[in-house]
């Protein structure tokens, strides 16, 4: 019995003895491992491709530019018309055009103003050649008689097209033939009557 009990005692002695010289941070060193293990195991996040089109900001979208009118003859003709637009797409682009006109007639001595603006757009068939089409609205003076005159705003709408060439590393030049399909009352254009007009162009 005494050599049952001494036996006893010595197993849990040695058993104490165990779990002393056991590191107390081993549980802690295992926790760690399976959460290194868990981290290099999960799978990695999926970056999205890179956009085939780099994005373009505003400064990019917008051109501006303008053309200038200067005839002579029975009437003189000098008008500014400059113009803003914007592209939707590397084709499609609409903006806005402002103009001022000033004539003077030399049958009956005498000079009037016009003034308006129009919106329009173009859309590009190759670099070159573009497809356009412009509502306009004109105040004009016309002359009643060669003493008195009266103010009208007189509508149009204008398609054609036209020639852009390029002419600096942002600059080009453009040539445009349109045809007033409106034929207002007052509209100085004769049906079928070509508008040829032409101008230069930043960023178009």
């Amino acid at each position: 019995m005494h050599r049952l009990t001494s036996c006893v005692f010595l197993a849990c002695a040695l058993a104490a003895s165990v779990a002393r010289a056991q590191p107390a941070d081993s549980t802690a060193a295992d926790l760690d491992s399976v959460a290194t293990t868990t981290a290099t195991s999960a799978a990695p996040v999926a970056t999205p491709p890179p956009s085939s089109e780099p994005k373009r900001s505003l400064r990019d979208r917008m051109y501006f530019g303008g053309s200038v009118i200067v005839s002579f003859g029975d009437v003189t003709r000098i008008g500014v018309y400059p113009m803003i637009g914007y592209k939707f797409t590397p084709k499609l682009s609409l903006g806005a055009e402002i103009g001022y006109e000033y004539l003077k007639y030399d049958d009956f001595d005498q000079s009037g103003h016009n003034y308006g603006a129009s919106v329009f757009g173009n859309y590009r068939i190759i670099p070159q050649l573009y497809a356009h089409a412009e509502y306009q609205l004109i105040n004009y003076e016309i002359f009643t008689s060669p003493t008195t005159s009266e103010r009208d705003w007189v509508p149009f709408f204008l398609v054609g097209g036209g020639l852009a060439s390029r002419v600096g590393a942002n600059t080009w030049a453009f040539v445009e033939v349109l045809f007033d399909v409106l034929q207002d009352n007052n509209s100085p254009y004769e049906d079928g009557e070509p508008i040829v007009t032409a101008g230069v162009s930043v960023g178009f």
